[in-house]
């Protein structure tokens, strides 16, 4: 994988000038079945693609959060259960590991005429999968509550302990602190943002050795057990959806949430105009002296299934350009950081901007990184509720990590 194209990466964060416009989805035959996140953007890609239904062709969308684990089983299937899917960093290595998405150089070379160059994401030089937009985790703060505490906008995890302390301190708020802590490959990412904060290495050098019962995975644990003495005491349950209606409601005003959030928690619904006035964004705060943010920069896609037939193929293909198109994105532009032709720059992305230009690394595009994301998701729960220690802890992941790659043929 190391073949990966970096330019949907390095150059999400400059988003390029107008392009021409689709005009009209013209399918002629087949069918699109699209699989994808359940989000905003994903929400007005759906709305879109599916305006292509009808005619001589079926179009349909299905939003699931848990679409990550459903992909790989999906394309499996042949036919696919779906024609197409939302993929990202991690979730294409997975789909590639096991030979199920289709290049997708001849459909853009007959229906993608406006793709910028960083839009494809290429793999041994054939485009595997077409980017839509970029994203990272980073800081999103109450102005109004750490004004009220007497503190600054913190741009280290100290200062955020040291803040949420004073707004506890002052009687402002019991839990100041929400994060993305669900058990399972949220916590795993959660984990993944802190340790290359700390300048973390997960794999020995050269191979897929697990590398991360150190020094370092002690302090990115102990860093992550601080932050929960400050989140309500259910924070092993908050996924994304629940931290965006912690923050809506006004529960909380610290947390490290998802650049595609940040319209979301600013677009008039779901919260008030006090909360939504005083919601500001910042990069991923620094750790332990670092100077690179502790979190991951993503690129989001869709790549279409290698059990597809030509014609559901192509289907699939044109309607995936309609959902991706410059229309909608600028008839969407607060619901993410496009990297479509004529998307402009929204002040909304400038915690996913700044984490990038303070140097925020692309997630790991390893084979064996998904593996390794598992096991942390899965074994992480019993050391941040007490019943562990940190070194247990780091050494039960690397030993789910081994038995899985040993399983996978990784080791």
């Amino acid at each position: 994988m190391n073949k990966v194209s970096k330019l949907a990466v390095s150059a999400a964060f400059v988003l390029a000038s107008a392009s021409s416009a689709y005009a009209g989805c013209g399918i002629g035959s087949g069918s699109a079945k699209l699989l994808a996140n359940d989000f905003p953007a994903t929400q007005a890609i759906a709305s879109a693609a599916t305006a292509c239904d009808g005619g001589g062709a079926s179009v349909t969308a299905n939003l699931n959060k848990d679409h990550k684990d459903l992909i790989v089983a999906a394309f499996t299937a042949n036919p696919p259960e779906f024609t197409a899917s939302h993929v990202t960093n991690s979730t294409l290595v997975a789909v590639m590991n096991d030979g199920l998405a289709q290049p997708l150089d001849d459909l853009i070379a007959k229906h993608g005429g406006g793709l910028q160059d960083m839009q494809m994401i290429t793999i041994d030089g054939k485009v595997m999968a077409v980017a839509f937009m970029a994203n990272a985790q980073h800081l999103f703060y109450r102005k109004d509550i750490i004004d009220a505490a007497g503190a600054g906008v913190p741009t280290t995890y100290e200062g955020v302990l040291a803040v949420a302390k004073k707004i506890r301190d002052k009687g402002l708020m019991e839990y100041p602190i929400a994060g993305t802590y669900k058990a399972g490959w949220n916590l795993g990412e959660e984990f993944v943002n802190m340790y290359l904060g700390h300048g973390g290495e997960f794999f020995k050098p050269g191979s897929a050795q697990p590398a991360i019962n150190n020094a370092k995975g002690v302090a990115t644990l102990n860093m992550m057990k601080a932050l929960t003495e400050y989140m309500n005491p259910d924070f092993l349950t908050h996924d994304s959806n629940a931290v965006q209606a912690e923050w809506e409601a006004g529960n909380v005003a610290l947390t490290n949430l998802w650049g595609s959030r940040a319209g979301a928690v600013t677009d008039g619904e779901g919260s008030t105009a006090a909360i939504e006035g005083n919601t500001m964004f910042a990069a991923a705060p620094t750790v332990s002296g670092g100077s690179t943010p502790a979190t991951t920069l993503w690129w989001d896609g869709f790549a279409v299934a290698k059990n597809a037939s030509a014609a559901d193929a192509e289907a699939s293909f044109i309607a995936v350009m309609n959902g991706i198109s410059p229309a909608m994105a600028a008839g969407n532009a607060d619901a993410a950081n496009w990297l479509i032709a004529g998307a402009k720059a929204r002040p909304v992305g400038k915690g996913v901007v700044d984490s990038a230009a303070g140097g925020a690394s692309p997630y790991p595009m390893l084979s064996y990184m998904g593996t390794m994301h598992g096991a942390i998701g899965a074994e992480l729960a019993d050391f941040l509720q007490g019943k562990e220690s940190a070194d247990q802890a780091l050494a039960d992941i690397e030993a789910a990590y081994i038995a899985a790659a040993k399983e996978k043929g990784f080791l």
